[in-house]
């Protein structure tokens, strides 16, 4: 009569290590998530600060504000500047046009050194293959500093000096973001979301109805939509 074999199947040990292996790996997993989550949270946080160092500094060096300035007496005191703005003390329309001092402002505060990267301004929304007329965040949305009411608010938004945070960021990055460095609300507190349409700035500046839950009271950052394409915005 031939032999036998029994069939061995797992004891109960090692079925209990597979599981713990398969444990330890998809806990690894999940806080290199956290962790990548975490770096691009302080990523734009330590860019909103340094561009609002590198304004405020500005204006305590030269008693002008960046992009405003006229060319002529910016080109003066920067060498290098060739786009300025109207010199009425604030960033806002020149000839129509919104995006005139809202790109020497990184000209100028390039150009001076207060910022890294060497910008050229312009009068038109920059394109994906400009690379040298505005800084971008970490998911590559462009950053705009400019005074406007574009951002959701518990009662009527009022225009405000604000920074665009950039297109493009993950809804869990905000939320992360804003219980950071305020509140943790979409409408309320410096940080808030940014227009679904009609902003200033159009596209660049818009945000996806997505990113926030307006059932609740008070509206928050909708995490369940996992919304990749949400915008917010830094009042100064």
């Amino acid at each position: 009569m031939p032999n036998m074999q029994k069939q061995r199947g797992f004891t109960l040990v090692e079925i209990a290590i597979v599981l713990v292996i398969i444990g330890l790996l998809l806990g690894g997993i999940l806080k290199g998530q956290e962790l990548i989550t975490s770096a691009r949270v302080r990523n734009i946080a330590d860019q909103n600060s340094g561009v609002q160092a590198a304004y405020y500094g500005f204006i305590d060096r030269y008693r002008q504000v960046p992009g405003d300035w006229n060319n002529t007496n910016a080109a003066q005191a920067i060498p290098g500047v060739t786009t300025g703005g109207n010199d009425s003390g604030r960033l806002d329309a020149v000839s129509g046009s919104d995006w005139t001092e809202a790109l020497a402002l990184w000209e100028h505060m390039s150009k001076a050194g207060f910022i890294q990267g060497n910008y050229t301004g312009g009068t038109t929304a920059p394109t994906a293959a400009d690379t040298d007329q505005a800084p971008r965040n970490a998911f590559n949305g462009f950053l705009v500093l400019y005074r406007t009411d574009d951002y959701d608010d518990a009662g009527t938004a009022a225009e405000r000096l604000n920074l665009v945070l950039g297109a493009g960021i993950p809804v869990n990055v905000l939320r992360e973001l804003d219980l950071k460095v305020d509140d943790g609300l979409p409408e309320t507190g410096v940080m808030r979301h940014a227009l679904t349409s009609g902003a200033t700035h159009g596209a660049t500046a818009h945000s996806v109805a997505a990113c926030v839950d307006g059932t609740t009271t008070p509206p928050i950052w909708d995490i369940a939509s996992n919304e990749q394409l949400c915008n917010a915005i830094y009042l100064y």
